[in-house]
């Protein structure tokens, strides 16, 4: 079989999809519901036309592993339940107009994002056209990756610990103090999860570096676009968040956007309770 030919139906089939159960349900996070589904998909059509070299069939497992601890996380938040909408979604959908989001959700939501997903999963491709035997290389950045997702994993913990211990005070009648998340990891990085899940990308196309021996393909594309997706979403979501939280410019005075880094200055003990 062609593993591009077969993964290019497979792209065609959830642009469509998506876009369609948007249309008929009004809810337009289709996508975030199959990014941690699809992208096995497309590494294991890889792996399976290779014969299972030992290469494509260590980064189909590792994207396994991303793509379970994923699928858990969005599931516990209840992203799989009808009206799991991610809420940014309305907060536009209320900046524009009507045949506006129409638009954007067909060519950004629906396609552009679905082609960023296939694209991560290219240097599988690279590896595929350049078999050969797993080096030392491959099994160190296979370390990192898991370093990447460990690190994803206690980020995301920690954020569902504080949005569940948020909830349990807004119960018993309290307010919350504080009322966003500024310890553990995230006293190092805004967005410590997004960092992660970033560099879990571009280990992945170390694979592909690995197995041609060169720096630079085309197939990089897919974590630079994952990037610039990225850095897009942290402005939106930081600009809902400082309309929310009146110390929340405060807190990005201190703390690096991304990239884990020490605080800007001492935190006072009343910051970080």
């Amino acid at each position: 079989m062609n593993p591009v030919l077969v993964n290019l139906w497979i792209l065609t089939a959830v642009c469509a999809g998506t876009w369609v159960l948007s249309l008929l349900t009004r809810e337009y996070s289709w996508t975030d519901r199959i990014w941690s589904v699809v992208p096995l998909a497309y590494v294991w059509v890889f792996a399976a036309a290779s014969g299972f070299e030992g290469r494509l069939l260590l980064m189909a497992a590792l994207v396994s592993l991303w793509g379970a601890r994923l699928t858990f996380n969005f599931a516990r938040k209840g992203g799989y339940a009808p009206g799991g909408e991610d809420y940014r979604w309305a907060i536009l959908r209320n900046r524009m107009k009507p045949w506006q989001f129409a638009v954007f959700n067909l060519l950004f939501i629906s396609i552009y994002q679905n082609v960023i997903i296939f694209a991560m999963t290219l240097p599988a491709l690279t590896v595929y056209r350049h078999p050969g035997q797993l080096t030392a290389g491959d099994w160190a950045l296979a370390v990192l990756f898991v370093a990447a997702l460990a690190g994803e994993t206690v980020a995301d913990q920690q954020q569902w610990n504080f949005h569940q211990w948020k909830a349990a005070e807004r119960r018993a009648g309290r307010t919350p103090r504080p009322d966003f998340l500024q310890t553990g990891l995230f006293r190092f990085s805004r967005h410590p999860n997004f960092f992660f899940e970033q560099v879990q990308w571009w280990l992945f196309y170390g694979f592909a570096v690995a197995a041609t021996g060169a720096w630079l393909h085309w197939t990089v594309l897919g974590a630079a676009l994952l990037t610039l997706l990225f850095a897009g979403s942290t402005l939106f979501t930081e600009s809902i968040s400082r309309s929310r939280h009146p110390d929340y410019v405060q807190y990005q005075r201190r703390t690096s956007a991304v990239i884990p880094l020490p605080p800007r200055h001492r935190v006072r003990p009343a910051e970080a309770s």
